[in-house]
């Protein structure tokens, strides 16, 4: 069996600044449950997952880990775990029944009083305004089809800074647009459910891009210098087949930000849809040539908009590919996999490396302090009999991504903060409750929670600040 790339001389190189943040996420949709409860109005999850076939088991988050009742418990265990950090999504649903007009004042109360409990116990919140879970009003009037969509997110966005800006330091607009939008409007796996045109899906991607642009100017007018703001696309890193040699090198890093066209889903993957219009107000040329349609919804002072000044880039890594320098058009060409090159339980690949090429070339190409806002594993999990949690990959795993990333920090890229992906076990979509990913094993019949051993591993991470790696 092929091991995983490492560098045996990585414990030399592990280093995290002081004031580097350790957390760990989650998202309102695969944890918190109550989906009827207090006046929340549903969400395009709610009713794709009601619908038999489009979950495995025809599993739904109507309870999951029932966060919404057990959030101060949770609270608790993060304590016990020694999390500085913790980052969670805000149901807009939750907020705006309709998702736009009167406001539940109920689930404003529970984000509120989450915030206020996490400050409590010294870990920083760091909300997620956007984590997929479109409220089913906003997706009736067209969803992100609809240019409107753009003003209504905004509107969202300014009732919660209104109640929490006071005291959150730091805000995320989107999570990992192009799988929501990929797989959500292209493929058609995700909620809800849409196979578009390319045409359609590249509207739907400015019209994220624009709603991004229309939050992040309205939380400058509500919370003003007092909180930094970013957002956090998904990265498959190319990594260059022979990492000491520099045309492989080159051709990685060319291929991490090359727009090329698949013809299908995986187009939306790559960032620079995302990432490019966002920092240098211009979308790749290629997009223009593949979508002639985009010349005629893309208004004249939208990338102004879109072209917001961010105080850091979030980004998160699971898995990359292998490349190598190829004398064909684009310069390079995709590796295959090795015979029973090994994967965790997800079947993702294990690519550690990409957290030390990764960041380098971020850092270089957008000039922004980098936090890794979800990495982790699912691994095959249960409670052994006597009473613990085993999960030794899941800590092999962090390990050796974990090393990377110290690495990219002692190379001069000022890396900020990591968050493990996820504090529980939760509702892996379309997967339903099949895969494991959390520190946390939750047992979805009692809500019962049990630290793993990776947990109370992490938890010694953290207090040493990245030093038990070596």
């Amino acid at each position: 069996m092929n091991e995983p790339v490492m560098n045996t001389e990585l414990s030399a190189f592990i280093m995290f600044p002081k004031k580097f943040l350790w957390g760990a996420a989650t998202s309102a949709a695969q944890i918190e449950g109550a989906w009827d409860e207090d006046g929340r109005g549903p969400s395009i999850w709610d009713t794709f997952a009601s619908e038999p076939g489009n979950v495995r088991n025809d599993e739904t988050p109507s309870i999951s880990c029932d966060f919404y009742h057990h959030w101060k418990k949770d609270i608790a265990l993060m304590q016990k775990i020694g999390l500085q950090a913790f980052r969670f999504s805000i149901s807009w649903s939750r907020v705006l029944p309709e998702g736009k007009g009167e406001i539940n004042t109920k689930g404003l109360d529970f984000y509120d009083n989450l915030v206020d409990e996490l400050l409590k116990a010294g870990i920083q919140p760091f909300p997620t305004l956007f984590h997929w879970d479109l409220p089913k009003a906003i997706h009736d009037e067209g969803g992100w089809q609809n240019r409107g969509i753009a003003e209504w997110f905004a509107e969202y966005t300014g009732v919660v800074a209104d109640r929490l800006g006071d005291r959150v330091s730091h805000w995320i607009t989107f999570n990992e647009p192009q799988i929501f939008l990929g797989f959500g409007y292209s493929k058609g796996n995700h909620a809800p459910g849409q196979q578009l045109p390319e045409s359609k899906v590249f509207r739907c991607a400015h019209h994220v891009n624009l709603a991004h642009g229309r939050a992040v100017q309205v939380l400058r007018e509500k919370v003003g210098e007092k909180s930094q703001i970013g957002f956090t696309p998904f990265h498959q890193f190319a990594l260059p087949e022979n990492p000491k040699a520099t045309q492989h090198i080159a051709a990685a890093k060319k291929a991490s930000f090359d727009p090329h066209w698949t013809g299908d889903h995986e187009t939306f993957f790559n960032s620079c849809w995302w990432s490019d219009p966002i920092f240098t107000g211009k979308y790749p040329r290629t997009l223009f040539e593949h979508v002639p349609e985009a010349e005629d919804f893309i208004e004249a002072k939208d990338m102004k908009v879109i072209n917001q000044p961010l105080d850091f880039y979030g980004f998160n890594y699971y898995f990359g590919k292998t490349v190598r320098s190829a004398d064909n058009e684009q310069g390079w060409e995709e590796v295959p996999p090795k015979p029973g090159e090994p994967t965790t339980a997800f079947n993702w690949p294990i690519h550690p490396e990409g957290l030390y090429w990764g960041p380098k070339w971020l850092y270089e190409r957008y000039k922004l302090p980098l936090y890794v806002f979800e990495n982790g594993m699912s691994s095959t999990d249960w409670i052994a009999l006597d009473g613990k949690v085993h999960d030794t990959n899941r800590i092999d795993f962090l390990t050796r991504y974990l090393r990377e990333f110290g690495r990219a920090g002692k190379a001069k890229v000022p890396i900020a903060g990591y968050f493990q992906w996820s504090l529980l076990d939760n509702y892996e979509w379309a997967e339903g409750y099949n895969e494991r990913f959390g520190l946390i094993h939750v047992d979805f019949e009692t809500q019962k929670r049990t630290l793993k051993e990776s947990a109370h591993w992490y938890a010694e991470v953290i207090k040493t600040n990245g030093k038990s790696l070596k």
